[in-house]
């Protein structure tokens, strides 16, 4: 008995050696494939990457090296980002189709090679081409150095909790339709957490369906919650229980209490959760938020469940109301609350003083196509410019100076001042281009997202990649250049890779451009994506190859 108890306890050491080292190199294997899977009431072949939905969880330590081999098995082009990841000098690892890489086209692989520098939380990988995030996408878990503590009370156990959306139909023939037609795609069925609708779903066939946490009176719980929803924000409560904020996009954060979370798509946020219900089960939801009454959205609330130790499937079960879907105030009181952490070993380096101080209006508009339904088609635009696609990834035009590929003339304003969250020009027709913007490295910038109500005000998650970026203020109305400063917050202000605009309203953001390469900006709600609302920044070297963006790998996928 003994032998057996040691030949255990040896396993057990020898499984999680790996991760107790630090600054090793981790390697894994992505086969993106399809599989069928049942949701819904019903059955269909979805992309998935190792046969799971959500996919595997990565694994790592703060200043570990991960190589990732993907492996291409379907018929579509596919890449995968590393959502959050910094990928400093190495931009040919970040993922989004044309603009750092060429896709894995089907037969074919890639590794991406990246390291962990300075990064420590919930970070995600998706797909990063057309709509197949939907499905392919998984958690990425950065845990600190050997011997540092969190910054908060040590948990009794971790649990991922990802949130998505689930179509019944393919939805590569969803986004296709919309494209054809010119007008906005059905909305999904439903939502998920870890995959699944769950035990309130109308296609639950018992009270077990769903995520469950098991979870022991009185112990501490860490929720790694990440929103991969493709196109919705979402509200996240546990009925009976507060949650103690106290991570956002592997940054730590002053903790605070709340009942309600509010994700944009691409967000990640650690909370707390402890235990102190009596036996008994407790439901867990997911539910959209959406403030502008022009946008239709998939109103299902995914739910899951915790349950207590000793507690039985047939225990009763204590639910909650989630916010109405318009719940404005519910949403701004949780981002208001997000403040840095701050300290002497995690301090906010917000840029003080503004090299490049720059305005981009993010919406929608309608500019005329005479093969679609109405005659017009919607589109979606950053500065008057609705960014197109090149067939050749935009990285490797500006590592080899390869011309004809892009400008980098992108407008740091509007082209064309107006009420901006007013009735606005109706007729205001967006212009077409692959345009950047071209900053030298280690020049600070201040971007400020003015939403826009052409068609209407509407909210936009905003994604960097390549950089975090301080969320220094926000305003409802028109940002002014000359108030509007003096309410910002420079001192310990909310860092992040991806933010709200509020509807009808405005974010200002500061970054230090110290990360030499091409890095995409766009909205992450993935249909205005698709129609436009994105551009990319060109950060040159600096001095010196530590300043400077490695050469591609040999391996790199072509056009």
């Amino acid at each position: 008995m003994a032998a057996s108890s040691s030949l255990r306890a040896l396993i057990l050491v020898f499984f999680l050696l790996p991760l107790l080292a630090e600054g090793i190199t981790r390697h894994y294997k992505f086969n993106v494939a399809e599989k069928k899977f049942t949701r819904l009431c019903s059955t269909k072949s979805i992309a998935t990457v190792n046969g799971q939905f959500p996919g595997p969880t990565l694994y790592a330590r703060e200043g570990d090296t991960v190589l990732v081999k993907v492996v291409n098995h379907v018929h579509y082009n596919v890449t995968i980002h590393w959502h959050g990841v910094r990928q400093l000098r190495t931009g040919w690892a970040d993922g989004p189709a044309y603009i750092t890489q060429c896709p894995i086209q089907p037969g074919q692989n890639y590794v991406y090679n990246f390291t962990l520098t300075g990064q420590r939380g919930t970070l995600w990988w998706h797909a990063h081409i057309s709509w197949l995030r939907a499905t392919v996408h998984g958690a990425i878990v950065v845990l600190p150095k050997s011997n540092v503590p969190y910054p908060f009370p040590a948990p009794h156990k971790e649990v991922v909790l990802v949130l998505a959306e689930w179509w019944k139909s393919d939805t590569e023939a969803v986004i296709n339709e919309a494209l054809n037609s010119g007008l906005a795609p059905n909305v999904s069925d439903a939502h998920t957490i870890n995959g699944h609708a769950g035990p309130l779903s109308g296609c639950s066939s018992s009270a077990r369906d769903g995520f469950t946490l098991q979870v022991d009176k009185g112990k501490r719980y860490l929720l790694r919650i990440i929103n991969a929803a493709l196109n919705e924000d979402l509200f996240f409560k546990v009925a009976g229980h507060q949650l103690t904020v106290v991570e956002v996009d592997a940054a730590y954060t002053k903790p605070f209490t709340t009942d309600t979370l509010l994700l944009t798509p691409g967000q990640t946020t650690n909370v707390l959760l402890t235990a102190r219900q009596g036996a008994g089960r407790y439901i867990v939801t997911a539910s959209p938020f959406m403030d502008s009454p022009l946008v239709a959205v998939d109103n299902r609330t995914a739910t899951a469940t915790v349950q207590y130790a000793n507690s039985v499937s047939t225990s009763a079960i204590t639910t909650t109301k989630p916010p109405p879907q318009n719940a404005t105030p519910v949403a701004s009181s949780f981002t208001d609350s997000l403040r840095s952490l701050n300290s002497q070993q995690y301090p906010a380096k917000v840029p003080a003083t503004v090299d490049h101080s720059l305005l981009f209006t993010v919406g929608l508009g309608v500019n005329p196509c005479a093969t679609c339904a109405n005659g017009s088609r919607v589109v979606a635009d950053i500065n008057n410019v609705s960014f197109v696609m090149p067939t050749t990834a935009l990285l490797q035009a500006h590592y080899f100076n390869a011309s004809g590929v892009f400008t980098d003339d992108f407008p740091g304003q509007p082209p064309i001042a107006f009420n901006y969250t007013g009735s606005g020009p109706r007729n205001l027709q967006t212009m077409s281009g692959t345009r950047l913007y071209r900053v030298p490295y280690n020049a600070s910038v201040q971007l400020v997202l003015q939403d826009t109500g052409i068609i209407g005000p509407e909210n936009h998650p905003i994604h960097l990649h390549g950089y975090n970026f301080f969320v220094v203020g926000r305003g409802v109305g028109n940002y002014d250049p000359k108030s509007s400063p003096s309410n910002f917050n420079l001192v310990d202000p909310i860092e992040r890779n991806t933010i709200g605009v509020p509807s009808g309203g405005w974010t200002a953001i500061r970054f230090r451009a110290d990360n030499p390469g091409v890095w995409f900006l766009h909205c992450h709600f993935e249909v205005h994506t698709t129609w436009g609302l994105k551009m990319a920044f060109v950060v040159d070297d600096g001095e010196g190859p530590n300043q400077s963006l490695l050469p591609p790998p040999n391996d790199l996928p072509s056009c």
